[in-house]
């Protein structure tokens, strides 16, 4: 079967090397990384059009988008029209994670618990709403914004500068003229996935991200830079209420709007006194989510995202095991772009492998271009376990200026 992967991070890797498990796949990337070259071929085609002019001439079976701008731009909508498979939400649907603003409304209209709100582009209404709430509260620029367009103010005034900042365009551009301004919610994050096909859908395992840069939860936020799953936080009942209580209304919701939703739903949560309340919804697999997920499902990934995209989705088995991941950054991430610099493993650890991300190839070597260059993932029978794995592998793995939290899965642990 030939595949197609939309995307060149490690998220795409983690899916890819998933397929590769699998007999009889052949791996095409658009545009991959220097090390997804390895699995199969990169492509230098960027139109979306050109792409599914080759999906067509070379037989894809199925394309799997990764990142959220394809889809935002209308990438399924197109090869739709071309009678092909994709993995993935329409451009209509897309707009759950493209604007924060539509999202939020959406959840009001479904009745979705979240977090109290205002959307605006209006200044002076932006700054009566924040005097309203008690601080900290939070700033969210309308548009994508790599994961960056949420501020946290600790004050009023604060808040207010930061809707200023935006407003003007000065922190976003055009992402951040629109804003949505919301209380703060006191609680626990968990990000909540569930495969679906438009009408049904399954859950994955609950997975905890690590944002900020260092350990203990300090420094600025980041991508990610970590994740563990399944996370023990997230107890069956918590899971039915997840479920019952914003995942099918989601999908009902999207369907009556005439957007039905095909691809994975990642619901950002907080936890408040056990009770679910959504912060963000993305259109795609979470990043570095994925790396983590993609080692505890059973069966042929292939097949499940194959019957999702005909609308057919079956029941999925899960493996018994945790999993770790632990992101290795350049040395001047988040901050500015780091030095490229060639990379070494000089061990293999056992149940443990590397999702490589901003990587590029030379002579048969691969170096670290920048950003968060790979993620060391683990599995075992206990996340202590899985978490130890992982983090011996970041020790046999060497670039010059890289660094990474230790501590890892520490609310699990705790």
């Amino acid at each position: 079967m030939n595949i197609l992967i939309i995307g060149s991070g490690g998220r795409e890797y983690a899916i890819a090397l998933k397929l590769k498990n699998e007999k009889n796949i052949n791996l095409y990337f658009a545009p991959g990384n220097g090390a997804t070259s390895r699995l199969g071929e990169n492509l230098k085609i960027k139109d979306f059009y050109e792409l599914a002019k080759f999906a067509k001439q070379n037989d894809i079976a199925l394309t799997i988008v990764g990142p959220e701008v394809p889809l935002s731009e209308g990438v399924v909508d197109i090869f739709k029209k071309e009678g092909l498979l994709i993995f993935g939400p329409s451009k209509a649907a897309a707009r759950l994670e493209a604007s924060k603003a539509y999202m939020k409304d959406f959840l009001a209209r479904n009745n979705i618990k979240t977090a109290r709100y205002l959307n605006t582009d209006d200044k002076e209404k932006a700054f009566k709403f924040i005097d309203t709430l008690s601080a900290p509260m939070v700033v969210k620029a309308d548009g994508l914004c790599a994961g960056k367009g949420v501020i946290i103010a600790n004050s009023k005034e604060e808040a207010k500068e930061v809707v200023s900042d935006m407003l003007s365009g000065a922190s976003f551009g055009d992402a951040g003229k629109f804003v949505v301004v919301e209380e703060f919610l006191d609680g626990f994050e968990l990000s909540f996935f569930a495969i679906c096909d438009g009408e049904n859908f399954v859950s994955l395992p609950v997975a905890q991200d690590h944002k900020r840069l260092l350990d203990n939860d300090e420094g600025p936020n980041t991508g990610g830079m970590g994740a563990y799953a399944p996370s023990p936080l997230a107890s069956k009942e918590l899971i039915k209420s997840v479920e019952e209580e914003v995942v099918k209304p989601t999908l009902k919701g999207m369907k009556n709007e005439g957007s039905p939703f095909c691809g994975v739903l990642f619901v950002g949560l907080m936890i408040v006194k056990n009770e679910p309340y959504v912060l963000e919804f993305n259109v795609r697999f979470g990043d570095p989510e994925c790396e983590v997920l993609m080692p505890l499902i059973d069966g042929n990934l292939s097949e499940i995202l194959l019957n999702a995209a005909k609308g057919e989705l079956k029941p999925i088995s899960l493996k018994d095991e945790f999993a770790v991941g632990v992101v290795m950054a350049s040395k001047d991430y988040p901050y500015k772009s780091s030095p490229k610099a060639k990379i070494s493993v000089l061990n293999d650890v056992k149940d443990a492998h590397i999702a490589y991300a901003g990587v590029s190839e030379q002579g048969g070597e691969i170096y670290a271009d920048g950003g968060r260059v790979l993620v060391c993932v683990a599995t075992a029978k206990s996340i202590k376990e899985a978490r130890d794995r992982a983090y011996e592998l970041c020790e046999n793995v060497k670039f010059y200026g890289a660094h990474y939290r230790k501590d890892i899965a520490w609310q699990a642990l705790k």
